[in-house]
C-alpha cells in the first residue's frame, strides 16, 4: 500500500507551515495558528460521481 498524500495547507488558517503530529496517523500541527488537526478518509459516497452534460460554460 502506498503512502497517503500530505495536506498542503492548514485546514483552519490556510498556512503552509505544517508538520506531522505525534498523535498518530493523519494528525498534523500548524506552526502558524498553533492548531492540531487530523485528516481521515471516510469512504466513497453511494451516489458516485455526477456528470454535468450541459456542454460547457455559457458566455
Amino acid at each position: 500500500m502506498s503512502e497517503r498524500a500530505a495536506p498542503f495547507y492548514c485546514a483552519y488558517c490556510g498556512d503552509e507551515d505544517l508538520r506531522p503530529s505525534e498523535q498518530g496517523h493523519g494528525a498534523w500541527e500548524c506552526a502558524a495558528c498553533n492548531r492540531a488537526f487530523q485528516l481521515k478518509f471516510l469512504g466513497l459516497l453511494a451516489r458516485g460521481l455526477q456528470r454535468d452534460d450541459t456542454g460547457g460554460d455559457e458566455i
